[in-house]
């Protein structure tokens, strides 16, 4: 078996892998089926959660894969190997596995960022009583995402327009104002949602019932992609600004080294977002600490990222998914989050494998 096997082609596929690698390793499964979407062939969607070691364990490793859909592809392929390659065994004692595949599996099986509805996961962890985040900076921009056509003068404007928005502003202001989050367009890019998805209430519902009410420690790796140098993995702390009389980012840094980058201080890729999964994490007792990263993978530069995400949005509010040029841009999506090589993924699961060895030393701590 090489490195290349632990990853799937499709989220069908994938699912399979995870499943048998799971059962072979001796892990519990439950399957959590989503009742408001379906694969592109009517098959169900599924999130499936692996558990391995004592249920009352002190010390717990979580991974989530798939938080943006096509994201999945990558997180996918570094929990399978987790299973295939037998790393779960350098765990120290007292440790619960709880794997968390394709935590969005519609966004997995459609190859979208969002959930069926065309929602960032990543952006819908919000209390939803009270006011939600204002982004003035996306209202400017939201015309010239989404434009009347994809290959015509109205793409061609949109284009144009974006060109001087950036120019006047900058690549990053452009960056942080689209991926931000956004509560005001529906149908635009990182909508943050109105209010709780599927996806949202199921990774609550696991974490309830998959982590161990008492507890002590608990490492969360999210996998993602499509920010940063190709292969890179960058581990962003996403964690709360202070974990007990410590500063969370210090706390990640101890555990996973000085790599470790924070949005709220402008070091890493990513731009600073509310709402975020590890919100979820509050639903726990207080008694157990939390230590949460994102490993962040890079696949394309940042323009064409995002030049991908507008073409998909574009496609599924007024394109023809079957034409050609529907699955041209679909293979452009995949492309901008997947680099289907052996080099990319040696390099992503070393990097989850190295970082699953770094955090059963934390935890062992």
């Amino acid at each position: 078996m090489t490195v290349s096997d632990h990853f799937s082609a499709t989220y069908a596929e994938a699912r399979e892998k995870f499943r048998a690698a799971a059962r072979a390793a001796g892990a519990t499964l439950t399957a959590y089926e989503n009742p408001k979407a379906h694969t592109p062939d009517g098959a169900p969607l599924t999130t499936d959660v692996a558990c391995l070691g004592p249920a009352d364990a002190k010390r717990v490793y979580l991974t989530i894969s798939g938080t943006h859909g096509a994201e999945g592809f990558c997180g996918s392929g570094c929990q399978i190997g987790f299973f295939n390659e037998r790393i779960y065994e350098a765990a120290p004692a007292d440790t619960k596995i709880v794997m968390i595949h394709a935590i969005n599996p519609y966004g997995f099986a459609w190859i979208r960022r969002v959930t069926e509805d065309n929602v960032d996961l990543n952006r819908n962890f919000q209390d939803f009583a009270k006011p939600l985040p204002n982004n003035a900076a996306y209202k400017d921009v939201h015309d010239w995402l989404i434009p009347a056509d994809w290959d015509g003068p109205a793409k061609a404007a949109a284009d144009k327009a974006i060109l001087d928005y950036q120019q006047k502003h900058g690549l990053r202001a452009y960056q942080a104002a689209v991926t931000g989050g956004q509560y005001s367009h529906g149908d635009g890019l990182f909508f943050g949602g109105g209010q709780a998805t599927w996806s949202n209430t199921t990774l609550r519902r696991i974490l309830m019932e998959h982590v161990p009410a008492n507890a002590l420690k608990l490492a969360s790796i999210d996998y993602h992609t499509g920010l940063g140098p190709m292969g890179y993995g960058e581990p962003i702390y996403v964690g709360p600004v202070m974990l007990g009389s410590m500063r969370g980012v210090d706390k990640a840094k101890a555990w996973y080294g000085p790599s470790v980058t924070d949005p709220n201080d402008g070091s890493s890729t990513s731009a600073k977002v509310t709402g975020t999964v590890p919100e979820a994490f509050l639903d726990l007792p207080p008694s157990i600490e939390v230590v949460s990263v994102a490993l962040e993978y890079g696949t394309k530069p940042v323009p064409e990222v995002l030049n991908a995400l507008r073409a998909d949005h574009w496609l599924h509010a007024r394109g023809d998914l079957n034409s050609p040029l529907g699955q041209q841009l679909k293979r452009q999506m995949r492309d901008a989050f997947y680099v289907d090589t052996a080099p990319w993924k040696a390099a992503i699961f070393g990097r989850a494998a190295d970082f699953a060895l770094r955090s059963f030393h934390g935890l062992a701590e």
